[in-house]
């Protein structure tokens, strides 16, 4: 049996899974795109620019296939995906929102709750253990939520009438948004760990992102708490108070009834991935992660990965991987927390089975982190890693452990990050 409490110790200062807060604000200041029309003899100098100083979201975009051909991309085909989505190419997993690539965003529905006390509780609906609601909404399905249920994991919820509207109400879980985020990396060469975390928003010990509402589980993360809607409304056109509210809003609009939320880059099984992270069980890890600390998801178990009655999936994360070392230029194997506590981007982490390419996707991951060895470091064997089978060879193999040289494994420490977009 795995000692998670050795693990835990190992990554008490651990940058969370989930991308490191907003990606957009870790690009460094020469790390821009230059858009230009496109003219005979310049296309390829303009190409060249943007891949070398890449955005958060073209740092892992696909290609287009036009390249080395002899027509443009208008030329080709629609994407596999189009016909059957468990084909290759994009495809939008979380339908219920209006996803933004430029900007890398989301608009999703905004709902407006209470707690049992009265006091307003706004969230978003992003995953749920109903196959036909999920359908019905756009929501991911998630069987494995239905395992979540124990002790704090999922809130009590229920459907009221109230002033003649129909209201969810949440019988316990409130958050503060009101701290102020903060992350002290540490010191040079050895960025991580961070040396100082304060979470933007803590939730109380009974605050879980889930909640029971009738017969079925939802992931219902809170995003507002106990703030009027013309507060909020002054926020319709972004320059968010984010001591109001969660810190990944970029937008909020009860008038409109939609928020717009930051995403993050990853990977799983080799396909570069868009995904939501809102909430983690451990402090630290909020902190890093600008997501809210929900004491609830404590109670879930981790560590039994795809066992029977396990609520949680594998995320993996590399702890030293390669950094950017020209001056002005984006290395292409960057990766790893030490890279993104330096400011040059995410983390860029490696999910396990996401919905249309696995069937064991649960918006609860399960940080396994992993450290290149130093005899891995000296052979030139370490690399950007992008999915779940060729970490494990490399633990396997002996070039990765855990942190600190630890057994690799589960840290203890969950990440909420529901699914948003696939690009292959």
């Amino acid at each position: 049996m795995k000692n998670y409490k050795l693990i835990s110790l190992a990554v008490a200062a651990l940058l969370s899974a989930c991308g490191g807060g907003n990606d957009a604000a870790s690009v460094p200041g020469n790390a821009t795109v230059v858009e230009q029309e496109a003219s005979p003899g310049g296309e390829l100098a303009n190409s060249l620019v943007a891949i070398q100083n890449p955005t958060p979201i073209t740092e892992i975009q696909p290609a287009p296939a036009s390249i080395g051909a002899d027509v443009p991309a208008t030329y080709f085909g629609t994407a596999p995906s189009t016909v059957k989505k468990e084909l290759v190419g994009p495809y939008q997993l979380l339908k219920a929102g209006v996803l933004d690539l430029e900007a890398g965003t989301l608009t999703l529905p905004l709902y407006k709750g209470q707690l049992a006390d009265g006091r307003l509780a706004w969230y978003i609906l992003t995953d749920t253990s109903d196959q036909a609601n999920a359908d019905a909404l756009g929501l991911n399905f998630s069987s494995k939520l239905e395992y979540a249920d124990v002790g704090r994991g999922v809130r009590k919820a229920s459907q009221q009438l109230i002033g003649g509207v129909t209201t969810v109400v949440f019988a316990n879980g409130a958050v503060d948004f009101s701290p102020a985020v903060s992350v002290t990396p540490g010191a040079a060469p050895n960025f991580f760990p961070p040396t100082a975390t304060q979470p933007g928003s803590v939730g109380d010990a009974n605050y879980s992102p889930l909640a029971k509402i009738g017969d079925y589980i939802y992931n219902a993360p809170m995003v507002a708490f106990d703030v009027s809607d013309t507060a909020l409304n002054a926020f319709c056109d972004g320059n968010v108070n984010h001591a109001l509210v969660h810190d990944k809003v970029t937008k909020i609009c009860p008038r409109d009834q939609v928020v717009t939320l930051k995403l993050t880059t990853g990977f799983s099984f080799g396909r570069p991935v868009l995904y939501l992270s809102t909430d983690s069980n451990n402090a630290l890890a909020s902190a890093v992660e600008s997501a809210t600390f929900a004491p609830g998801l404590q109670d879930v178990k981790v560590g039994n990965d795809d066992s029977a009655f396990s609520a949680v999936e594998r995320i993996f994360a590399v702890i030293n991987g390669p950094s950017n070392t020209v001056p002005g230029e984006i290395n292409p194997q960057r990766q790893g927390f030490n890279s993104a506590l330096q400011g040059q981007g995410g983390p860029l982490n490696v999910l396990g089975g996401i919905p249309t390419i696995a069937t064991d996707y649960s918006p609860l991951w399960d940080l396994n982190a992993g450290q290149w060895t130093q005899s891995a470091i000296d052979n030139d064997y370490r690399s950007r890693v992008q999915e779940e089978f060729e970490i494990l060879g490399y633990v396997r193999r002996g070039f990765m452990t855990g942190p600190g040289g630890v057994p690799f494994g589960s840290t203890g420490i969950i990440i909420n990050c529901p699914i948003v977009h696939r690009f292959l």
